[in-house]
């Protein structure tokens, strides 16, 4: 079956966007299943043309419309949680809809704040964005719109911690404003002093905290502790911080 040109092109910006930079000739192959002689050499005569043809340099992707199609997909996100998403939101999104940028394609923007503060930035540029600045308000230093003329907002993000502490040989996944005193209490509860293996700090402690729940839900046993293998502490320690 031929393979157009036009298809060629289009699957090359979709990968683009979603990996954060111009795939590969490989990586092309393997995620499409379009082939070398599909396109060469009747189209082109090297990988490079077509990602010119494309709209790329070869393999660089760092230019402005780039980077407006990752806030977009951002803002699109935004609005279907209703709120600011943490880094799993966004890692649940990216297994789902295979388009969406991956997790490290935000990260180009320097930090979760700095990216917002892009978003109030392409939401003050156009219209029929309040309900995104509405929700973004309070996670930056930006100003937005509608505020007072000459001032900012600089709220600190409250956060709070979900712990993984371990009790002989089970595990316990929990949330607290203070591991140390979470740690404390437990140790008058229960025979054997618990001992906090990792803590992830985070703005959405509940939605974390479930997340962990879930994902370990076939090996949950009384209340919130776990029988976890090595594997799955590993996993979890990987989680540093998420606001």
């Amino acid at each position: 079956m031929m393979i157009d040109k036009r298809r060629i092109i289009d699957e090359i910006k979709r990968l683009a966007i979603a990996n954060g930079k111009t795939p590969g000739r490989k990586v092309f192959e393997r995620e499409t299943g379009i082939k070398m002689s599909d396109w060469y050499p009747h189209i082109w005569l090297a990988w490079g043309n077509a990602l010119e043809e494309a709209g790329f340099a070869p393999n660089r992707f760092q230019s402005r419309m780039a980077n407006e199609a990752v806030i977009q997909d951002y803002i699109d996100l935004i609005r279907e949680l209703g709120k600011i998403p943490v880094g799993g939101e966004i890692r649940r999104k990216t297994k789902r809809d295979k388009s969406f940028p991956s997790y490290n394609v935000f990260r180009r923007f320097g930090g979760k704040e700095k990216l917002i503060e892009e978003v109030v930035t392409y939401c003050q540029r156009k219209s029929g964005f309040e309900d995104v600045l509405k929700l973004c308000a309070g996670h930056t230093q930006a100003t937005v719109q509608g505020a007072e003329p000459g001032r900012k907002t600089k709220r600190k993000i409250a956060t709070e911690f979900v712990y993984l502490m371990k009790s002989g040989r089970h595990y316990k996944i929990g949330r607290t404003n203070s591991v140390g005193r979470r740690s404390s209490e437990l140790s008058v509860k229960i025979p054997v002093p618990p001992r906090t293996i990792h803590s992830i700090e985070t703005d959405d402690p509940i939605g974390v905290e479930k997340y962990w729940h879930n994902r370990f839900g076939g090996k949950r046993g009384e209340g919130e502790w776990f029988e976890l293998s090595t594997q799955d502490v590993e996993a979890f320690k990987r989680w540093k911080r998420i606001v």
